[in-house]
Formats: C-alpha cells, sequence, structure tokens
C-alpha cells in the first residue's frame, strides 16, 4: 500500500460511542451472544453490534466467548454494522487488569 494511503487506526470504542458517520475503523471488545453463517452479535455492556467475518475467522468461535474485533464501520439505514478485519480470542484475558493498564496507558499519551 502506498505511503501516503495508509489505513486509518481502528480505535477503541465502546458499541454505544460508535458514531457511522466519523468512525471509520473501531477496535471493540465484547461477548458473543449469537452465531449465524457470516456473522456475529457481539455484546460490551453498552450496546450490541453485527460484527460480520471471513468464513475462517468463524470457524473457532462460540457463543459466551469473550473476544476483540478490529474492524471497519458499516453505516446501514437504521443504525451501522462491522466488517471485522481482525478477530482476537480474549476468554483468557484478565478484564479487571487490561482495563486498568488501559486506563495507566491512556493516561500518559
Amino acid at each position: 500500500m502506498p505511503e501516503d494511503q495508509r489505513r486509518a487506526p481502528a480505535r477503541p470504542k465502546k458499541i454505544d460511542e460508535i458514531d457511522p458517520q466519523s468512525d471509520i475503523r473501531v477496535r471493540i471488545t465484547g461477548t458473543v451472544l449469537s452465531k449465524e453463517d457470516d456473522s456475529v452479535s457481539l455484546d460490551d455492556g453498552s450496546g450490541t453490534v453485527e460484527v460480520f467475518l471471513e468464513e475462517e475467522d468463524m470457524e473457532d468461535l462460540e457463543e459466551s466467548q469473550r473476544i476483540r474485533v478490529l474492524g471497519r464501520v458499516l453505516p446501514t439505514p437504521d443504525s451501522f454494522e462491522i466488517q471485522g478485519e481482525i478477530v482476537q480470542d480474549f476468554s483468557d484475558i484478565d478484564q479487571e487488569l487490561h482495563d486498568r493498564v488501559k486506563k495507566v496507558v491512556n493516561t500518559t499519551e
């Protein structure tokens, strides 16, 4: 990819904070509520969103699994959905410790 056409960074967001008019790429962490053929419904405690994924990303996902998704925000007539680009398993992440580290990092940036 040419240097002047860099991909927008995936900004950390809560689902209810995502603005489909201004957010291009986001990073969300949540629990898989349901799984379809090409998408999952993801809940982060602030809301839910449908995340569309490639077939190989869907294979290892299960309901109730905690994941982090980096993806593009796609506006819809009523709301938005996410086109997942990277899926990370967060099942074994200590969420309390993760939140504390994020807070420390965000105050030093």
